[in-house]
């Protein structure tokens, strides 16, 4: 492991519920929020779980206070706060990925909007590089929330080694062996998306990457350190974190738990 990744590899508590928070606070920044739902999570560095913000709160609201660790039951092992019924997303995940230190859910409206169109996702720019030769998978099997272990597992199964699935009517999922990773490829599928979406509009498509220069054009472009250098990017952009000092309001009354996506 390189010294640059291992920066984004927790060694303990307090270094992954740094990353994250940051996790979140990307997402922010790369206009991923969906008011109180989505998250990015974080392997353990004991195998307990995934350590990921709690429910009722906005990636740009998200400080120390707000990160969680969740067993693959779905118990709260630390932090405070309810969690993501959808939890299940990261744990099966990891539980089938060994190589995954993280996984993020976003509720894209672009990769909504183009998963509808049931067409191929092509290589018309940078981005869309990522997600083609092969293509990256869909989730055919339900477009609601991903509530238990078995659909977990079942989404899981549907990723199979792919960075990234497309979950049409819900949103998308993207994989990495480390934070900088999942969030950049979460950010790059809806950039992809938009881009064909926008050409899509414009007329039909007649030229987009052919398979040799687009995988040895992939291998320069999106090369982990290319990766956290976006990802730092948006760090450095983003909201600081959770609400001004002395902020004390906890999320509204009614319990919104059943709609923690």
């Amino acid at each position: 492991m390189s010294e640059e990744t291992a920066r984004y590899v927790p060694a303990d508590d307090g270094s992954a519920i740094t990353l994250a928070v940051d996790g979140c606070r990307a997402l922010a920044a790369a206009g991923q929020a969906d008011m109180v739902w989505g998250h990015p999570s974080v392997r353990d560095p004991e195998g307990r779980g995934v350590w990921m913000k709690a429910s009722g709160w906005g990636f740009e609201e998200i400080d120390a206070s707000r990160i969680v660790l969740v067993s693959p039951a779905g118990d709260i092992l630390a932090g405070a706060g309810p969690r993501h019924i959808e939890y299940p997303i990261h744990t099966e995940i990891m539980a089938a990925r060994p190589d995954a230190g993280s996984v993020v859910h976003t509720h894209s409206p672009a990769a909504c909007q183009f998963a509808a169109l049931d067409v191929p996702l092509l290589p018309l720019d940078h981005a869309g590089s990522l997600f083609c030769y092969p293509s990256i998978p869909r989730f055919a099997l339900t477009g609601g929330l991903i509530k238990n272990q078995s659909l977990g597992r079942s989404l899981a199964g549907a990723l199979g080694d792919a960075i990234a699935i497309l979950l049409p009517q819900h949103g998308i999922v993207t994989v990495g062996p480390d934070l900088p990773a999942a969030v950049m490829t979460a950010v790059l599928l809806d950039r992809a998306c938009r881009t064909q979406l926008a050409a899509m509009a414009a007329g039909p498509l007649r030229v987009w990457g052919e398979e040799s220069d687009t995988v040895a054009k992939r291998a320069d472009v999106w090369a982990p350190r290319q990766l956290q250098a976006g990802y730092e990017y948006l760090l450095r952009q983003a909201p600081s974190g959770g609400r001004p000092p002395g902020w004390s309001l906890a999320p509204s009354s009614p319990d919104i738990r059943p709609m923690n996506l």
